[in-house]
């Protein structure tokens, strides 16, 4: 595998949102990013009856403006083979893959209303394919070329509700379940000096906190005042997979945060996000013990 031109980045569900930013901000540090969504041509975004913006081609024109080179890719997470296709170009064009951000995930419209699991749509549990599976499926494909490289960041976008209730069961369980994937898929890539890690992002500004924010005005204000841009995670995501002592942190599950605070980064005009430990929870130690 060849080690020369930029690097390259994979991050999933970059139409809009965390994954939008996090590609934009990696393209802004000169890398190629690859971006996945479902569709390339119109958004199938939605909150509610409201459309939000944003698509594949739109990101990767994005990137390329902040000076990366953008490939946007439509690809739907809940199928293998689209995914065995992706990573197979990836590999065919670029040759490398240095970071893979795992951030796809089905959000359902119904994943904050006020009552319980089973008042809401079943359909909340399909989190557990796109979002938990579908990281795994990506994880598994993506592997093999930083394996062979000897190098490579596999990131996932995982949140407090890992720790705390936040949204239900199901979104939980997802979270739980990326933050113990970075755990263990580090055991077995360390042989390989490849990294995982899971990140515990802070509140949101993307365009469906802001929806959100507007219909629950008393519930999101305080949070958004103080949220994190994704642009922000996707500097915190360069900076570690930049860091020659990467290994130390592989298999953690680390605030967004308090990352920053270790490599310098902050918001724009310097404001520095919290950690929201105290409040919502720290994140679980694995045991070292390892049954083979």
């Amino acid at each position: 595998m060849s080690a020369a031109g930029p690097k390259v980045a994979l991050v999933t569900g970059a139409s809009r949102g965390a994954g939008k930013g996090i590609a934009l901000a990696l393209g802004a540090a000169g890398m190629t990013v690859y971006v996945t969504g479902r569709s390339s041509a119109k958004s199938l975004g939605r909150l509610r009856d409201v459309e939000l913006p944003g698509t594949v081609l739109e990101t990767a024109a994005q990137v390329k403006e902040l000076g990366g080179r953008g490939v946007a890719v439509a690809c739907d997470h809940h199928d293998d083979a689209a995914v065995e296709k992706l990573l197979r170009r990836v590999a065919e064009e670029s040759g490398r893959l240095d970071i893979l951000v795992n951030n796809a995930a089905s959000i359902h419209d119904a994943l904050i209303d006020a009552g319980g699991f089973w008042e809401k749509p079943l359909a909340l549990v399909d989190i557990l394919d796109v979002g938990l599976r579908s990281a795994y499926v990506a994880s598994y494909f993506a592997a093999p070329m930083m394996v062979a490289a000897r190098a490579g960041l596999i990131a996932f976008t995982s949140s407090f509700g890992s720790s705390c209730y936040m949204h239900g069961p199901a979104y939980g369980a997802q979270k739980v379940g990326l933050d113990k994937f970075a755990a263990d898929m580090a055991v077995d890539l360390r042989p390989h000096n490849v990294a995982a890690v899971s990140l515990w992002l802070g509140p949101q500004l993307t365009e469906r906190t802001a929806a959100a924010g507007r219909n629950r005005p008393d519930q999101y204000a305080a949070f958004l005042r103080t949220g994190e841009t994704p642009g922000f995670n996707g500097r915190i995501i360069h900076a570690l997979a930049s860091d020659p002592g990467l290994m130390a942190l592989s298999g953690q599950t680390l605030i967004s945060a308090e990352v920053a605070q270790r490599y310098g980064i902050t918001e724009e005009g310097g404001r520095v996000p919290p950690s929201y430990r105290e409040m919502l929870g720290a994140p679980r130690v694995p045991h070292p013990a390892k049954v083979m």
